[in-house]
């Protein structure tokens, strides 16, 4: 850390030395252009007064002619010296609105931060880099994941103290935590889970051994009995197949695989929905490998995951779980009303071993021992299956640790940083790296604000408890403070799962925060490709644009999106052969290691430094770098898609034209504020307040104002859940063409008008201007 100190105490005592060094470019530019204009200011000066003394001499017997000369002379003079000098003047104000313009669209490594501290972007992120320590990383996953810490434990207890001291330790301006009861289910202490095989006569056959501990937090508890129906991952499309083949699920216990790129949560609610009696998921080897030659699950591992449909506490739906507070009897409707089951794949291959019917397509094929692809829902011996679920509700006291650095021009604007801390297991790639990068992140910050980094705005960094069971610690924190995030918090980073392999980036994000990644990309180096960027590497790849990936429910940014109205963003990088321990009593930091060949803080030093290159650009930038035109491109493949069911829909008197409208009018709006932003003068605060704050709340904007949320808490219209999204509108109207018996006017109607009141809203918002639908549009 002297070593830092040093160099920035001489560049801040000689100002010329830290412009060479860091903004030489603009310096010596500006040196030479006066320079220039100097000499050519004494050229001009010499040059004709040697001439008009020589003009003088020579022609003295004609002194009238040489008085003209002479005047002449003179206004040259003085014409050229004005001239030169308003070139010099206006050359150095149009380098300022360069920097200026340069800043909205890429940070310029020149422009300085404001408050006095004299440093440049450039200058924060040699020493951002120069900071990052590698083995503290490593170290900290260590700590973290040396047992099982889930949420109320005595080993989760601990741990918290022990990041509370951590933070303290940094001396950042405020350190603090914030406590809550939750709702959380665990497996009973007597009564276990448990699944049989039963004979024609529905007497116990066998009985199928399960570990204790392999439980989904939030299943209904309760038996359910039937044949067995395999629905591969579970997805719309999977059951809307088996329906179409004839094969019913009503009653039945459903066999799903983990992945597809859908939740347990998700799959559990398609099955409740198509009728099944109860739901077993399993990981399958051509998923998760399970090779006995390579590092990967043994066959009898189970994957655990919570399996309600949203986050938080499900108890107090829209509502925070503080313990001062008293709630009427609330359930989520998120929650299953069937019970759930994690299975291992020697358990899956007994039950999918016995089924009888139809094939199934090719790409549902498992990877199981003597296991032929049939989907059910019959076994062989007109066996059953019956499965038995008994967890219990308790209420545990959650810590939320937060420790923040105040921002010195907009302190009531945050940069926010959060990592789960709690896990059901180790979970070295769960939540010790989420923790470990955190701490780091936060370190860093604190040690380059104690050598002269000034924040514009505030930087939060918090340790989050329950995220095992759907970041309930975090989304109690923005239940309790919904009212004013959208004014306050500028974006969030989740650190959760930061680094399962060291090779392919992926980022989980709202569209607003596409270009802060694109410059961040091109800054950090890959972790595994030394040499090379970020950026670099994935272009030879396929491209960049690979990385950017929708938001999830599961994920840590999830909530804060489309519950709160926030841009978030989870990064995470990964291998091509996917970590399989996540959600296992295996995930240690052994293992990940293993995976990661040693390289472990290596990496996640790596995707420390993306993180902080965003941090910094959000902290130091005059305008917040966000692209406010993001959602127009969204809406308007949408609007394609609907004008290509133009004809239907007005068959059945539907009209999409207010839709179109809705459209246009946000587009408009949100090219009007960005061409405002790029001819203001942006060193007038008033006018940077007025559009940081206007930026600041685009993404609240597609939050829906007409549903409640109690009932739908995920109101975001592009990335929440419910029948007020784009996406339930979108799949409603494919019913158009491949199931018309099933498409409904009425509901569609319903769905087109909340979309769309949304939409227009958002265009007035920034606008500012009042809403006026046209009449011919109200009839759509």
């Amino acid at each position: 850390m002297e070593t830092i100190r040093t160099p920035l105490r001489q560049s801040s005592s000689v100002n010329v030395s830290r412009g060479d060094e860091v903004g030489g470019a603009q310096w010596a530019e500006l040196r030479s252009v006066t320079s220039e204009v100097d000499q050519e200011d004494e050229t001009e000066e010499a040059g004709p007064g040697s001439d008009i003394t020589t003009l003088m001499l020579s022609y003295h017997h004609g002194s009238r002619r040489a008085g003209v000369l002479l005047c002449v002379c003179g206004v040259t003079i003085f014409t050229t010296a004005f001239l030169l000098a308003y070139a010099v003047f206006s050359g150095h104000y149009c380098s300022q609105v360069g920097v200026q313009e340069e800043e909205q669209h890429g940070g310029l490594d020149k422009a300085p931060a404001e408050s006095g501290a004299g440093l440049y972007l450039g200058q924060l992120r040699v020493m951002m880099r120069r900071l990052l320590q590698d083995e503290d990383i490593h170290n900290t996953v260590s700590r973290v994941s040396r047992a099982s810490h889930p949420p109320g434990s005595s080993e989760g207890t601990l741990l918290a103290s022990e990041v509370l001291h951590r933070f303290r330790e940094m001396h950042m301006d405020h350190t603090w935590t914030e406590s809550l009861y939750a709702t959380l289910q665990f497996p009973h202490r007597s009564l276990r889970s448990s699944v049989w095989l039963l004979d024609s006569a529905g007497l116990v056959s066998e009985q199928i051994p399960l570990n204790p501990s392999d439980y989904c937090p939030y299943s209904a508890t309760g038996t359910a009995m039937g044949g067995v129906v395999y629905a591969n991952y579970g997805r719309q499309q999977d059951f809307y197949w088996l329906r179409s083949s004839g094969v019913s699920v009503v009653g039945s216990v459903v066999v799903i695989r983990v992945g597809g790129d859908v939740t347990f949560a998700e799959k559990v609610w398609m099955a409740e929905r198509n009728g099944a009696g109860g739901v077993l998921i399993y990981p399958d080897p051509a998923d998760l490998p399970q090779d006995p030659r390579r590092l990967g699950l043994n066959t009898h591992t189970a994957v655990s995951e919570h399996v309600h449909l949203g986050s938080g506490d499900p108890f107090t739906p829209g509502f925070p779980s503080f313990n001062h507070t008293q709630f009427p009897s609330i359930q989520s409707s998120g929650l299953p009303l069937i019970p759930v089951l994690p299975i291992s794949a020697t358990v899956a291959a007994k039950l999918l071993s016995q089924l009888t019917g139809l094939s199934c397509p090719p790409s549902w094929r498992v990877r199981l021992p003597y296991v032929r692809c049939v989907v059910g829902p019959d076994l062989s011996s007109a066996r059953k299956v019956k499965m038995s679920v008994n967890n219990e509700m308790m209420p545990v006291l959650l810590n939320n640790i937060f420790s923040s650095l105040e921002g010195q021009v907009e302190p009531d604007q945050y940069i926010i940083l959060g990592a789960q801390r709690d896990s059901l297991g180790p979970g070295a790639a769960k939540s010790g790296v989420g923790t470990a990068i955190l701490l780091e992140l936060a370190r860093t910050f604190s040690a380059m604000v104690k050598n002269g980094f000034s924040p514009r705005r505030s930087l939060l960094f918090v340790s989050w408890d329950a995220g095992d069971f759907g970041n309930v610690g975090a989304t109690e924190w923005l239940e309790g403070y919904l009212s004013m995030l959208h004014l306050k918090a500028v974006a969030y980073f989740s650190l959760d799962q930061a680094v399962m392999g060291d090779d392919i980036l992926s980022a989980h994000s709202s569209p607003l925060l596409v270009d802060l990644l694109d410059a961040a990309i091109r800054q950090v180096e890959h972790p595994k490709h030394a040499g090379q960027t970020i950026y670099s590497q994935a272009e030879q790849n396929g491209g960049s644009w690979r990385i950017l990936k929708p938001l999830y429910v599961n994920s840590g940014a999830y909530s804060f999106t489309a519950f709160a109205g926030v841009p978030a963003m989870e990064l995470r990088f990964t291998e091509e052969r996917a970590y399989p321990f996540v959600n296992t009593p295996l995930d240690s930091v052994a293992r990940l290691q293993e995976v990661l060949g040693g390289r472990l803080g290596i990496a996640g030093r790596s995707l420390g430094e993306l993180v902080g290159e965003m941090v910094l650009r959000l902290a130091h930038d005059h305008i917040l770098p966000l692209r406010i035109t993001s959602y127009a491109q969204t809406v308007l493949q949408f609007s394609a898609k609907l004008n290509k069911h133009s004809a239907e829909l007005q068959s059945r008197g539907l009209s999409p034209q207010w839709v179109f409208s809705a459209r246009g009018d946000y587009g408009r709006a949100a090219k009007a504020l960005q061409s405002a932003i790029d001819h203001s003068d942006l060193y007038d605060p008033a006018t940077l307040r007025s559009y940081n704050t206007r930026i600041m709340r685009v993404e609240y904007f597609f939050l829906s104002q007409y549903v409640s949320v109690v009932d739908t808490p995920f109101r975001h219209v592009i990335h929440g859940h419910g029948e007020h999204t784009l996406s339930a509108l979108s799949e409603h109207l494919d019913r158009l063409t491949s199931d018309p018996e099933r498409f409904d006017e009425k509901r569609f109607r319903r769905q087109l008008a909340l979309f769309t009141w949304t939409l227009q809203g958002a265009a007035n918002a920034m606008s500012a201007h009042v809403w006026n639908i046209h009449t011919t549009h109200t009839q759509a």
